[in-house]
């Protein structure tokens, strides 16, 4: 599985971004998509998930302004991302979960939100 993220950028605080991950490869056997996040000297953490039967997660600091959905027809998912934080300035990476338990990662996106 190829994942690609895109969607990253500059935003002021409050604002939004869209971000997405295409798969690629043998997508047919996706389990579950998470993004995840890590900041400057911080490890990365799960921000929101979605998996084979349509359940999500996400982030209590997230709760509320992010969003995830999936696209399976096209193999995409994408996180909403609202009212951006400074504290939400991180690489932002999608991850694969594969029903043989296989993980892949996507080369990750960078989020900056200017206060």
């Amino acid at each position: 599985v190829q994942l690609q993220a895109s969607g990253g950028g500059l935003v002021q605080a409050g604002g939004s971004l869209r971000l997405s991950c295409a798969a690629s490869g043998s997508a047919f056997n996706i389990n579950a998509i998470g993004w995840y996040r890590q900041a400057p000297g911080k490890q990365r953490d799960l921000v929101a998930s979605t998996n084979f039967f349509g359940s999500t997660h996400l982030a209590d600091s997230v709760k509320g302004r992010f969003t995830i959905s999936r696209d399976s027809a096209k193999n995409m998912v994408y996180l909403q991302m609202n009212s951006l934080r400074p504290e939400d300035t991180a690489v932002y990476y999608c991850k694969v979960a594969t029903m043989k338990g296989q993980n892949y990662w996507g080369q990750g996106t960078q989020v900056t939100v200017s206060s």
